[in-house]
């Protein structure tokens, strides 16, 4: 017997009605990577085409590796969009909140026009030149956050794989720098690195762990 799924979806809804009454563009805004001990923390932000809405869109968490993948293709292939990257050095100088902030208003500078609205997932926003509305569970609701959190995670993960091709035995291919079991037994095992977060608390204990042996 086939479970139907009853979960609500993200619409276009939202960025419909905004576009009927003000105008537009109405970018939406999320981020990947503010939990991991490891890489950046990535931001995007999409301007979706009404007229042309990518298919397979969902929050991002709701998808598997492949999906996102298609997704992904569908959303660069049609949309607008912009990303922006704080790494360690900045998370660590700016704290993990600040640094989320800073890629934000990058990803939005990014785009090729400044968006009438700008969409963003969560509770804080960042300094942007153009109005803003925070949407808490945002990619869970809305179509332009939903893409730009795919674009945000697929972009991150991206990464991640290609840092496990320089820094062999984290397994970042696998846990993409989050706190995983492997990932606190490598970090034990081989030490810090350079693309770790020294302000994190895993990280700083490792780091004393190292002096005292």
């Amino acid at each position: 017997m086939r479970i139907s799924d009853s979960r609500i979806r993200p619409t276009f809804d939202l960025e419909s009605l905004e576009l009927e009454l003000l105008g537009g563009p109405v970018a939406g805004i999320d981020e990947a990577g503010r939990g991991p001990w490891a890489g950046p923390v990535v931001a995007a932000a999409v301007i979706l085409d009404p007229a042309n809405l990518p298919k397979g869109i969902d929050d991002s968490k709701a998808l598997d590796a492949d999906q996102r993948e298609l997704a992904y293709a569908s959303i660069t292939a049609t949309a607008r969009f912009g990303v922006g990257i704080a790494h360690v050095d900045r998370i660590d100088r700016d704290n993990i909140l600040n640094a989320t902030m800073w890629a934000m208003a990058q990803a939005i500078a990014a785009l090729d026009c400044v968006p009438r609205l700008a969409l963003i997932d969560g509770n804080r926003a960042p300094k942007l030149k153009c109005q803003h509305r925070t949407i808490v569970k945002g990619d869970a609701k809305c179509l332009s956050i939903a893409a730009a959190s795919i674009i945000a995670k697929v972009t991150r993960d991206r990464m991640m794989i290609a840092l496990a091709g320089e820094l062999p035995g984290y397994g970042f291919e696998r846990h993409k720098g989050y706190g995983t079991p492997e990932h606190r037994e490598a970090l034990h095992r081989l030490g810090v690195s350079p693309h770790h977060r020294r302000s994190f608390e895993p990280v700083q204990l490792a780091l004393e762990l190292a002096k005292a042996s």
